[in-house]
Order: C-alpha cells, then structure tokens, then sequence
C-alpha cells in the first residue's frame, strides 16, 4: 500500500480519485489549496504526490517549486488544457510526469505504479558515474549530483547501457512506463539537465547526444 497526496480544490474528483485509489490498496489524502497541499507534503511526506496545476492561494507550480527546495517526493502533474507550456514548466521545476484533464482512471493508476515501482536494489557504477536507487543518490567522479527522481530514472536508464545509444522511445518507456507522443519533449529537457549537472562537476562531455536516433552517456574513468 502506497501513500498518495491529492492537491486539487475539485473536490467531486478527489474524492472518485480516493474511492478508486483505495480500492487498489493506496492510501489516499486530499487537500483543496495550494498552501494546505505544501504543508501537508512537508509535514507527512506521501510517497507520491498528484497535483494540479490550478490551485488557490498557492498555483500547483509555486506548490512544486517550494517542494523541490526541501523534497524529492514523486510528482504527478494533472493539467486541464494540457498544454505543451504547463507541461515544460512542470518538467522544468521538477515534475516527474503529467497528465492532462480530462483523464481515464486506469491511465492515471498505469502512471502512478510507472513511477512508483522504478527502483535499483544496490548501488552500480560505471567509471566516474555511482548510482544508488535505494536513495535514489548519483555520485559523479565523488560529488553528489542534485538530481530530481524523473532525471535519476532517465539517467539509470542511459546508466544501465553505459556506452551505447539509446533512443528516446526507449528512455521514456523505461524511464516513465509510457510511449513518447511526438512532438514531446520531456526527454530532452530532461536529459539538458542532467548534462547541465554532470558537467558542472567535471567539464568533460558525459552524454552524447545522437541527432536522429538518442543519447549516449559517456563512460569516463576516474583518474
């Protein structure tokens, strides 16, 4: 049984959600406004959290902005209109996935098991680059790298073929658990941060991207 946080002022599809939720064996909480949302994911953390992106007081974006400072919970975005904005922005202040309104019950389950069953037993490494899904912790030639948990999965992913192209259907069915639509861009961006923080670190390319076709995460030895 899974914890899941609400943050969505429809109360009528809260509570279907929580009825249909419950009777897959989560434990299911709402709340109505941003504000309420925020402290209860600070106070209680929840395994996963889905949130909506229009919210009172404090929007599903403000919400998600201030959870990252302290929280890497899971994120699951609910976007009315599902436009290509909200959901690069989510992406962008670290969402792990969205779906759009209106949405089918058993496509929102599909994602919420998607995110929560991606973990690694034991730590692996490849050269410079350790990562640890128990924590969900990536070590880069010793430093920490700040990944939120949708990089970390996209990241394990190109980790577990160190060396070698991965398409970006690929990624995203063993990353997120879904097919990419076209036209979506959520690996990419993804995929600019993680190198973004990589190379911050050590300036030497660590993926490599394959116009037409993926990426290629670079195995570099520490020396």
């Amino acid at each position: 049984m899974s914890r899941i946080l609400i943050i969505d002022d429809d109360q009528d599809l809260c509570g279907m959600l929580s009825e249909y939720l419950s009777e897959h064996e989560h434990l299911v909480t709402c709340q109505y406004t941003g504000r309420e949302g925020l402290q209860s994911a600070l106070n209680d953390p929840p395994e996963l959290i889905l949130l909506d992106v229009m919210l009172p007081e404090l929007s599903g974006f403000d919400v998600l902005k201030q959870l990252r400072q302290r929280s890497r919970v899971p994120v699951l975005m609910l976007t009315a209109r599902g436009d290509e904005i909200d959901r690069v922005l989510g992406l962008e202040l670290g969402a792990d996935d969205y779906l759009a309104k209106p949405f089918s019950h058993r496509e929102l389950l599909a994602r919420i098991h998607a995110i929560l069953r991606r973990m690694v037993p034991e730590p692996n490494s490849a050269g410079a680059l350790v990562l640890n899904s128990a924590n969900m912790q990536a070590h880069y030639y010793g430093e920490v790298v700040d990944l939120t948990a949708a990089e970390f999965r996209v990241l394990h992913v190109l980790f577990k073929s160190a060396g070698e192209i991965v398409e970006k259907h690929i990624i995203c069915e063993r990353a997120f658990g879904r097919k990419l639509l076209p036209y979506d861009r959520h690996i990419d961006i993804h995929v600019s941060h993680i190198r973004k923080k990589l190379t911050a670190i050590n300036p030497i390319e660590a993926i490599k991207t394959i116009r037409g076709s993926g990426y290629q995460l670079l195995v570099h030895n520490l020396s």
